[in-house]
């Protein structure tokens, strides 16, 4: 049985190149919000198109762009403001969200964002 990084030597994934980024451009503009969430969960999306799925009208496209770790520290700190509750969970489960982010959300005034501060928190601990 092969190891996971012996499957990945066998069938590496092509190359990201500049028609791919101008794909993923031109995706993010599109009227349906499930293909605007594929580009906001790619870790290839540009940091500008980060920034602007991150504003987008669509909670979802928003709570992709959260759970992203390629997602800059800039747009996570601006998501754990979300009006959206479930899009602040998503922050505050992401593993490279900035810890003034992360404090900010340990005291947000929903009790789930609160509980996976500390659930966060406590797999860290274990670690």
């Amino acid at each position: 049985m092969l190891t996971p990084e012996q499957a990945a030597a066998r069938h590496p994934a092509p190359p990201f190149t500049d028609s791919k980024v101008r794909r993923l451009r031109l995706l993010a503009e599109s009227h349906n919000p499930k293909i605007r969430e594929s580009v906001a969960s790619s870790y290839h999306t540009p940091a500008d198109l980060f920034q602007r799925l991150a504003n987008d009208p669509d909670a979802g496209v928003r709570g992709c762009v959260a759970r992203n770790e390629a997602a800059p520290c800039d747009v996570l700190r601006e998501l754990a403001h979300d009006e959206n509750e479930t899009v602040r969970g998503w922050v505050a489960v992401n593993f490279y969200v900035p810890s003034d982010a992360m404090d900010e959300l340990a005291n947000d005034v929903s009790e789930t964002v609160r509980g996976l501060v500390g659930w966060k928190a406590s797999l860290a601990e274990s670690a």
